[in-house]
């Protein structure tokens, strides 16, 4: 892991390994899902593949955000060959973190957040979180019908 792409969710700076992000794409529609886990925010279309596209803000369990701007902002990751979208506020940059301070997560960050990401670089200015791209996709299976 010696280099992250960066996006901002909320009030956190998060990082994935640049090897996972397929590209980054900006999005005026997105189908909703009928019985969709509540983290996913719609499936989007994209050069006729249909992704499902997780918010990264209702995962987190942050609330909504105040768009300023139309569209949301997709950074599509391929994680075991499938892609999924991660609607985030922000784009970040490409940050090289070899040889960055690492240290296991803060305290500070909250625990729904902790329970998603691998440890923190320390950069002059924040806290850069890697998040742990499986972790977020893990449980967003449609819940049950009740029968």
């Amino acid at each position: 892991m010696s280099q992250l792409s960066t996006f901002v969710v909320g009030p956190y700076l998060f990082g994935v390994e640049v090897e996972l992000v397929q590209e980054i794409v900006r999005l005026e529609s997105m189908t909703p899902v009928p019985l969709a886990a509540g983290a996913i925010g719609g499936l989007i279309n994209l050069r006729g593949e249909v992704i499902t596209a997780v918010d990264l803000r209702k995962r987190l369990g942050m609330p909504p955000a105040k768009r300023v701007r139309p569209g949301t902002l997709n950074v599509v990751v391929r994680v075991d060959g499938e892609p999924t979208s991660l609607v985030v506020d922000e784009i970040g940059g490409v940050v090289t973190v070899d040889g960055l301070p690492f240290e296991e997560t803060p305290s500070t960050v909250d625990a729904q957040v902790r329970d998603l990401i691998g440890g923190a670089f320390t950069l002059p200015e924040r806290l850069l979180l890697a998040l742990n791209v499986r972790s977020v996709l893990t449980g967003l299976e449609a819940p049950a019908l009740a029968g």
